[in-house]
């Protein structure tokens, strides 16, 4: 049995659950609007509330009855806490009043946790009708936070947030840029720390050879996320973004590279540069060709390099893809 298996096993020992309530909305616009937000922008929720045992009735118990109410079971001394704090307050706040949070110290406020069975912090409990329905203990993901947020908060279907994004992906698949730029630029002005947002906007700059703002949108990545897969994508593009700059004009990188197909550091520049242009098949292929030939060239530099183009690309990028097939083939071969 799971954490979050026993959390709601305790909880309906002493609980009975109720049916989900209808959550109320608001309407979000992500029309067109201006520059987009520095990275000193303000938070779009202010504090959560953090309650006591005397709060507890009429701060959870009597406002769960029309809204649903997150209480975050915490300590100050509790590392995963401190981690899943920021992450959980932004997923609430996108939810436009859906949910409400409040927190709970259980060094100051033992006895609700106590009866409620509280074994493990952070422990998030959602309340719907004076009661608690959900649960779960532990840090989360954010994909698996916003799930939980929307299954309490009894939403059908994607948010608006959500169609938002889909729509900017969309665009960008569509090589309309600066359309999806605008979607992601209105979301950052309602959420300065949308991950999605900021590395969306952040990759349409470096594609516009804008290093500076890209940069910029790195630094606003919250520390909580660094460690995302989207924000060390973007990290990492940055940083081929920035070795291609160093190296010189395409067509003498690849006159370099006609003249001594052998030379394996001209192969390997004009990868790196045909990767900055956009180019990333026949960057993919440069480095695939050393590989083949000299697998130890460099330390394996080849396939370091080319793992790092992974990275940046995205893993779901067709032109990943289609080199982990060929890098594959040729390991294998």
């Amino acid at each position: 049995m799971s954490n979050d298996d026993q959390m709601n096993k305790g909880i309906g020992m002493q609980y009975t659950q109720s049916p989900s309530s209808q959550p109320q909305t608001t309407n979000i616009s992500f029309g067109n609007v201006g520059s987009a937000p520095s990275p000193s922008a303000p938070m779009a929720a202010g504090p959560v509330k953090d309650i006591s045992t005397a709060e507890f009735g009429p701060e959870v118990i009597e406002a769960s009855k029309t809204q649903t109410v997150l209480v975050d079971f915490w300590a100050p001394w509790c590392g995963p806490c401190k981690q899943l704090a920021p992450i959980l307050e932004r997923v609430v706040a996108e939810s436009q009043g859906a949910v409400k949070l409040v927190k709970m110290n259980i060094d100051e406020h033992p006895e609700i946790p106590g009866q409620m069975g509280v074994q493990s912090i952070p422990a998030v409990v959602a309340f719907k009708d004076g009661r608690p329905a959900e649960a779960f203990m532990g840090v989360k993901p954010e994909s698996e936070i916003r799930a939980f947020v929307q299954k309490v908060s009894g939403a059908t279907g994607p948010s608006e947030m959500e169609m938002a994004l889909e729509q900017a992906t969309k665009l960008r698949e569509e090589s309309m840029p600066m359309e999806a730029a605008q979607i992601y630029t209105a979301i950052l002005q309602r959420f300065p720390d949308n991950l999605d947002s900021i590395t969306g906007l952040g990759s349409i700059y470096l594609e516009d050879d804008d290093m500076e703002k890209a940069e910029e949108m790195l630094a606003m990545v919250p520390e909580e996320s660094r460690d995302s897969a989207s924000a060390k994508s973007l990290a990492a593009a940055i940083e081929l973004a920035g070795q291609a700059g160093d190296l010189g004009e395409l067509a003498e990188l690849e006159a370099a590279v006609n003249a001594n197909p052998k030379d394996n550091q001209a192969r390997f520049d004009l990868a790196i540069a045909l990767s900055g242009a956009q180019r990333r098949e026949e960057a993919s292929d440069h480095l695939l060709a050393i590989i083949k030939t000299n697998r130890k060239w460099n330390d394996d530099g080849a396939k370091a390099q080319l793992l790092q183009f992974f990275e940046a690309w995205g893993l779901m990028d067709p032109a990943t893809v289609e080199a982990r097939k060929k890098l594959s083939s040729v390991l294998f071969s």
